[in-house]
């Protein structure tokens, strides 16, 4: 298959505007905070969980902005522990 591995990873999902507590309860495996006019939300997940989680977000009709899949190494800081942009 491509190069995408199937096995859990940690995600980053950026989406526009700020997220009430009702529309969060559709993402339960993820941590969400709010950055800036954004809502950042964070969390494990494999191939099938994220597909899922990029299916709620079209479902709910929410403005994708990036995700991003972070590579474990040593010595660097956890997602949003950084500087910001």
């Amino acid at each position: 298959m491509g190069g995408m591995d199937s096995g859990p990873a940690l995600y980053t999902i950026r989406i526009d505007g700020h997220l009430g507590a009702t529309v969060l309860l559709a993402f339960p495996a993820l941590a969400a905070r709010r950055r800036g006019g954004h809502t950042v939300l964070t969390g494990l997940l494999d191939r099938s969980a994220l597909y899922g989680v990029l299916a709620e977000i079209d479902a709910l009709g929410l403005n994708l902005l990036e995700v991003r899949r972070h590579t474990p190494r040593s010595g660097s800081p956890p997602p949003g522990e950084g500087r910001s942009p």
